[in-house]
């Protein structure tokens, strides 16, 4: 079966093209330019040149195609022109949807994002049914990405037959941005974590993500919603957990909110003037506010999704930055 893959150059696409086709599906990638040649190589996928936000491409790329997995987006906590995002993330994912119901595809998975669901204010874990509005969204990536699901609902009333999986916080190899999780993850081999905030996420092996939207396009219901999760974990015990892998001393010192967010207005401020990424991104300190906790109870009961350890996503995770060079970290700890 010949199966068209957006975003394949992304952190979670190039798991789930290269897992496709291990599972003996015909991948074509719809991919901007052709500078991922040794990336699509090594995961054996054919590349087509163009552009989620490009229609004709789209069309072009889709013939022969009997399903599509839509995972291009633009995923950055800050962005110096967000209408970049929007036309990527919103037109984008209309697009594609426009062209599912044109061309009649038996099944589109369609990439959404647990942030879509909102922030736990208390730590109670949120599920797929937890009730969510535009306001609630922090920052324009979850806006722009809740704003996505509402066209990807429209096209499911149209007949489209999509399935929306939200994947957590992935964790993994070929993490090459890196993602804002990446990014922690090197910050930390680096020493460059001094303190922490009260908060926490969701982790989730990128590999078993990967799997997931392959068991969604098997046992997937049209117009549902799984999230691709596994296990919820303060932000310290996910440095501990760091700090027991590598022997890098964990942050002691937990800051206060208000004075972290007071300097991330700041250095936003400054950022808008530079146009260089703030180190301390605002949303990112926003979020912080609340937990980022979801429960995974549907995507095992009905997609059947594994739950790999925690523990050895980040072991391959730290194992893959050090192996291309992001961090100084030479060695794991008793490696």
């Amino acid at each position: 079966m010949k199966v068209l893959v957006t975003g394949a150059t992304g952190f979670i696409g190039s798991h789930v093209a290269r897992f496709l086709t291990e599972k003996g599906l015909e991948v074509i990638a719809l991919a901007r330019a052709d500078n991922s040649k040794s990336l699509f190589k090594s995961i054996d996928v054919e590349a087509t040149i163009g552009d989620v936000r490009d229609y004709d491409s789209i069309e072009r790329a889709l013939r022969g195609c009997s399903q599509i997995y839509h995972l291009a987006a633009d995923y950055r906590l800050w962005v110096p022109d967000p209408e970049v995002m929007y036309d990527i993330n919103v037109q984008g994912t209309r697009n594609i949807m426009k062209a599912a119901l044109k061309s009649g595809v038996e099944k589109v998975i369609y990439t959404s994002t647990v942030g879509v669901l909102g922030v736990s204010p208390d730590g109670e874990p949120f599920n797929e049914k937890h009730s969510a509005q535009l306001g609630d969204m922090t920052g324009h990536y979850k806006k722009s990405k809740f704003l996505a699901e509402r066209e990807v609902y429209r096209f499911v009333e149209k007949g489209v037959p999509v399935v929306i999986v939200n994947p957590s916080t992935p964790i993994g190899p070929m993490d090459r941005k890196p993602t804002p999780t990446g990014r922690m993850i090197v910050d930390f081999l680096d020493d460059r974590i001094p303190a922490y905030l009260n908060t926490g996420l969701n982790f989730v092996d990128v590999e078993d993500v990967a799997q997931g939207h392959w068991l969604a396009s098997l046992y997937g219901k049209t117009g549902e919603r799984y999230i691709l999760g596994n296990k919820n974990m303060s932000l310290r015990d996910f440095f501990q957990l760091l700090a027991s892998l590598t022997g890098r001393r964990p942050p002691s010192v937990r800051l206060p909110y208000l004075p972290v967010l007071a300097a991330a207005y700041l250095n936003e401020a400054f950022s808008r003037v530079t146009k260089r990424h703030p180190r301390i991104p605002l949303t990112g300190v926003r979020m912080a506010r609340g937990y980022m906790y979801y429960d995974c109870t549907k995507a095992i009961r009905d997609l059947h999704l594994t739950q790999s350890p925690i523990e050895k996503a980040v072991e391959k995770a730290i194992a893959w930055f050090q192996d291309n060079g992001y961090t100084s970290l030479t060695k794991l700890k008793g490696a």
